[in-house]
């Protein structure tokens, strides 16, 4: 028999959750992750992927997912510092750095583990990080490992940044300070202050680390938000997943040689976690050629999204303050957020509802997530769901 102790806090927490309508019911899908998904019998049009520009189904990624399986073996085998290093994984950072403008970069297993390695192979109990408000929670845990004072300041509010960079600073309290930031928010699409950031780090000696899982592959033309702002060299710690517009598995960090040669000796998920499958290497590898390669693909992109963007302004949703693919249809309370959702699950659309905690109270919107490989009329069809489930709640 299970702990009884165990089993009671499981039963009450869980129904909970579902009487809160805050339990997350976990959709299967069949088949692969592209505009059109399959769950249960159903089809639907797919606005809640992160594959912003289609390269997770794309043909020659898969070749070389099986090409380099059947050279290289399913698995890596060990950890990077003992024999899992492959000739493969080397040359993946090797692309990374130039794909950044960096000296170099390191590979993670995911976005994930990079930020609990990265932050806190730099951090520790006598600094100080300054963290935007509503960074991803894979930076708040990040700051957390560390065991550096969290200094929290308001979302992209520029003179609480710097009132607080100047007092930490004053204080003497800190061995090193960091300023921490998503450079493309998650969940209202909006880029960080990342020129007024950089100057306030300058002023006060901070070290820059900026997140940008949502930025690479989709501004600056491609290369990311540091590009975009032609900051490359201004920023200590250019860190991305391999997950979303690159379309395969990962994460890493770009910068200095010799900030990565000190993140291989001390970041913990890169020295105890077995490394990155070569499939997935030799994917990311591919994808990364296709991106810088071909623009077609970034600018395809962005012109489906501002297209979905203007129809849902046309029938008269609130978008918040978007500046990339990301795009909220913000509906405000929870439960009416909820069964928008839902009414717009029933006519064949997939877009999730986001509510509290995740987001503000009363700020609950719908998360669209545009990709090149939506056709127009599948976005069309998605405009005249959302027109009848506003007239049906009467919104």
């Amino acid at each position: 028999m299970s702990n009884q102790t165990l089993q009671h806090f499981l039963t009450t927490n869980l129904k909970e959750l579902k009487e809160q309508g805050l339990y997350n019911e976990i959709n299967s899908i069949r088949g692969p992750n592209q505009p059109i998904i399959t769950i249960g019998e159903k089809d639907y049009i797919n606005l809640s992927s992160n594959n912003y520009l289609g390269l997770a189904n794309h043909p020659k990624l898969i070749e070389a997912t099986i090409q380099a399986t059947q050279h290289y073996g399913a698995g890596a085998g060990a950890v990077r510092t003992i024999n899992g290093t492959m000739s493969i994984h080397e040359e993946l950072e090797r692309k990374l750095a130039e794909f950044k403008d960096t000296e170099a970069a390191i590979v993670f297993q995911s976005g994930f583990n990079c930020n609990m390695g990265a932050i806190s192979a730099i951090m520790d109990k006598n600094d100080a990080i300054l963290s935007d408000a509503l960074n991803h929670a894979s930076i708040i845990d990040g700051c957390r490992l560390s065991r550096a004072k969290i200094l929290r300041y308001e979302h992209s509010d520029m003179i609480d940044l710097e009132q607080k960079a100047k007092a930490a600073k004053d204080s003497g309290l800190y061995n090193k300070i960091m300023v921490i930031t998503d450079g493309v928010f998650s969940m209202d699409g909006d880029l960080c202050k990342l020129p007024e950031i950089v100057a306030i780090a300058k002023k006060y000696d901070l070290i820059t680390y900026v997140d940008d899982a949502h930025g690479s592959g989709v501004r600056g033309h491609g290369r990311g938000t540091v590009h975009h702002f032609g900051l490359s060299k201004e920023v200590d710690f250019q860190m991305g997943t391999l997950s979303k517009a690159v379309g395969v598995v990962g994460g890493y960090v770009a910068g200095t040689q010799a900030l990565i040669d000190w993140l291989k000796v001390r970041a913990r998920p890169f020295l105890f976690s077995t490394s990155m499958t070569p499939g997935s290497a030799a994917a990311c590898l591919t994808s990364l050629d296709l991106i810088l390669s071909d623009p077609s693909l970034t600018e395809t992109l962005w012109e489906k999204a501002n297209y979905f963007k203007q129809g849902l302004l046309d029938l008269g949703f609130d978008v918040g303050h978007s500046e990339t693919p990301i795009t909220p249809c913000i509906i405000g309370e929870e439960t009416l957020t909820q069964e928008f959702s839902k009414r717009l699950f029933e006519k064949g659309v997939y877009a999730k509802a986001i509510v509290f905690p995740t987001v503000p109270l009363t700020t609950g919107r719908i998360r669209n997530m545009v990709t090149s490989a939506h056709s127009y009329k599948q976005l069309d069809q998605a405009l005249q769901i959302y027109k009848d489930v506003k007239k049906e709640l009467g919104l």
